[in-house]
């Protein structure tokens, strides 16, 4: 990475302040662009969702981790529903979504309440094991909500075997003009659902995978109470990956804990911070830590730099993090500040071998929360700082009344806030594909093929606030 000659400001940056320069490429096409880590975390997507509890659970982790990238489950989790989570995401099918299931009893209001729960919008009803129907929405539209499913599912639906590839699904579904095609296995239970969309993805994203073939996933532990005896708990549980994780990580009982957990040599991956100097990137990297997670304040839920003042602006934090992190031969992830994904794109040319995304990914149907109505007929779903007051109380459910009381009292993030569904982008799936066809985009016009080359090849510059404006399109006019 390197500045445009005259562009080193005297003072640090972020996104919204940098831009990238086209360099002379001989990359022909997007499809040409390596989007794989090199970090050991196993993404081939460099997106990582991040562990709050607002958006990080099984639904979004087994999808994620399908299309390549990684979820990291929240330190509050205990480790008993931490297993439950990692077995129900290493069991998932590569290709095949799992869909809602129900029984033909069960009610449309049933139907109704699940619906959302994934972006093909369809629960699979199913008898014996077998799939006997398809559930819509549409279907359930001015229907009794008490009526059975038996009687309103749509029997004349597309099935294959689950062997099928993802191209012969597309042409099934693209011949018979529906979206979704239940999928079996060789007994005729149901495996899962595979709609036009889906197809076409699994031929663009390599899933992430451990070494048994299995979805990725990874989990978080703080620097409170028995931490080794956790991570230990956790990787037992079947965690790819650790995330030790304060708000500020350059502090000593962060750095005693991460070097007590890396004295276990539990043989994964450990993710430690958060940190903005290089300083703190090299203190963790010497106290155990494989990747450095960097960031403080940039977050859409986090108070902390109006509340104290700390923090640093995220674009420089990471670039200096990164060259620190580079020198001693490990790495860092970007967390937070990312609402664009030219940003993304900006991480990754400042040095992030991974970024991760939070808020941005609550307001999605696979995001644990409920789906809400607003009076204006918007859906959205309610996101939460982890160092808001309604997280903190959350975690501190086992301390006394008095204790939980004292401890509310300091927060440093929000405690409620509507994430809206983008009703062009409902899905964390069609996130991901407008990230990476943007990082795509963004290698190409740099002359990278992998995202090394990226960093390698990156031309910066600084601009103003009006040459940030000038970059966004105005598609009612001016």
């Amino acid at each position: 990475m390197q500045f445009l000659p005259g562009h080193t400001p005297p003072y640090d940056l972020t996104y919204d302040d940098v831009f990238l320069v086209p360099n002379r490429t001989d990359v022909a096409s997007r499809f040409d662009v390596d989007l794989a880590t090199v970090d050991g975390s196993g993404t081939t997507i460099p997106i990582v969702v991040a562990n709050m509890t607002a958006v990080a659970g099984k639904r979004m982790a087994e999808t994620v981790a399908r299309r390549g990238g990684l979820v990291v489950l929240p330190q509050d989790l205990p480790i008993e529903a931490v297993a439950e989570t990692v077995s129900f995401v290493k069991s998932r099918h590569l290709v095949a979504d799992t869909p809602v299931v129900l029984s033909p009893e069960a009610s449309v209001s049933d139907a109704m309440a699940l619906l959302h729960k994934r972006s093909h919008g369809a629960a699979i009803v199913v008898e014996n094991n077998r799939p006997v129907g398809v559930v819509t929405e549409a279907a359930c539209s001015g229907v009794d909500r008490f009526a059975r499913l038996r009687s309103i599912a749509a029997t004349d639906f597309v099935q294959a075997p689950v062997s099928t590839s993802p191209r012969d699904i597309y042409e099934l579904l693209d011949t018979t003009h529906l979206g979704l095609a239940v999928l079996t296995n060789d007994d005729g239970s149901l495996a899962g659902v595979l709609t036009r969309t889906g197809a076409i993805r699994a031929g663009i994203y390599q899933p992430a995978l451990d070494r048994s073939g299995r979805l990725r996933i990874a989990a978080a532990v703080g620097i409170n109470g028995d931490v080794p005896a956790k991570a230990k708990g956790l990787v037992d549980a079947g965690a790819d990956l650790l995330v030790i994780d304060t708000a500020h990580g350059h502090q000593t009982k962060m750095l005693e804990t991460l070097a007590a957990v890396a004295a276990l040599d539990l043989g994964v991956p450990l993710v430690a911070g958060n940190v903005v100097s290089a300083a703190g990137t090299k203190d963790l990297i010497d106290a155990g830590a494989d990747i450095v997670k960097v960031g403080v304040g940039p977050g859409a839920m986090c108070t902390t730099r109006m509340m104290t003042g700390v923090g640093r602006p995220q674009f420089s934090a990471v670039a200096e993090c990164a060259a620190a992190a580079d020198e001693l031969g490990k790495h860092i992830w970007a967390d937070g500040g990312v609402r664009h994904p030219r940003d993304v794109a900006l991480a990754l040319a400042a040095g992030a071998s991974n970024v991760m995304i939070g808020s941005w990914f609550a307001g999605t149907y696979e995001s644990p929360g409920d789906l809400h109505i607003d009076r204006a007929g918007n859906a959205y779903k309610e996101s939460f700082g982890m160092a808001s007051k309604r997280a903190v109380a959350a975690r501190t459910a086992s301390d006394s009344g008095f204790d939980r009381a004292r401890k509310g009292l300091f927060e440093e993030g929000i405690s409620s806030s509507s994430m809206r569904l983008d009703p062009e982008r409902p899905g964390v799936e069609d996130l991901i594909d407008h990230i990476c066809a943007g990082v795509r985009s963004t290698c190409t016009y740099a002359g990278a093929r992998s995202l090394p080359e990226l960093h390698e090849k990156a031309v910066l510059g600084v601009q103003s606030p009006a040459g940030f404006a000038e970059g966004r399109p105005l598609p009612a006019g001016w």
